[in-house]
């Protein structure tokens, strides 16, 4: 199955991604367009899913952007990566647990190559090294579309999530590649884009 990959350089804001993330679900579901993988980055920007509460927000200035993924508050800022996806599940098997597991595997797999030993968590959804969270998962499906994605912490400033509750989680913390191994990885994204399709493509 052919899926799109769609790697920006340049900064792209949340609505204008939301914009071209939802008109793309349409086309894909009246089969006008190609399953898509886009892989981008956002400039500082907080955002609600579905699940979020009011008092998770520790910084009341601060503006939040709601959304229709699945999840609670969470950041997007420089040096983090953002992976959206608009995968077609009646074309594969459709179960939402064997895609976010696709995922999943798929961050730990990519984490290895510096070195990063990380893992899943049933309970708290994400990726985590060390009881530190490291990457966000948040999808929501529609007719079987499976849409949003995850986040991986990179290189970004991590002191901007003491203005929220990140994902709801009080007692967890956050991490980075750069605060595990001190290195700012480069030209990677084509590589992790291979990682995820070859995962998706299992399902």
């Amino acid at each position: 199955m052919s899926i799109e990959i769609k790697i920006s350089k340049k900064r792209i804001s949340y609505k204008m991604a939301m914009l071209f993330l939802n008109k793309r679900v349409e086309e894909v579901k009246k089969g006008k367009k190609s399953e898509l993988l886009w892989i981008l980055e956002h400039p500082t920007t907080y955002t609600a899913g579905v699940r979020y509460n009011k008092n998770e927000i520790l910084d009341k200035n601060i503006k939040i952007i709601q959304s229709n993924r699945g999840g609670k508050i969470t950041l997007h800022n420089p040096g983090q990566k953002i992976i959206y996806f608009v995968i077609n599940l009646n074309d594969r098997k459709k179960d939402i647990r064997k895609f976010i597991n696709a995922i999943e595997q798929s961050i730990i797999q990519f984490l290895k190559d510096f070195n990063i030993s990380a893992n899943s968590d049933k309970k708290n959804i994400g990726i985590w090294v060390d009881y530190k969270k490291i990457a966000a998962i948040g999808i929501r499906v529609s007719r079987w579309i499976a849409y949003h994605g995850c986040s991986i912490n990179i290189s970004n400033n991590l002191d901007q999530y003491l203005k929220i509750v990140p994902c709801g989680l009080s007692n967890k913390k956050v991490t980075s590649i750069f605060r595990e191994k001190k290195i700012k990885p480069r030209n990677y994204e084509t590589k992790l884009a291979r990682i995820l399709i070859k995962n998706i493509n299992k399902i």
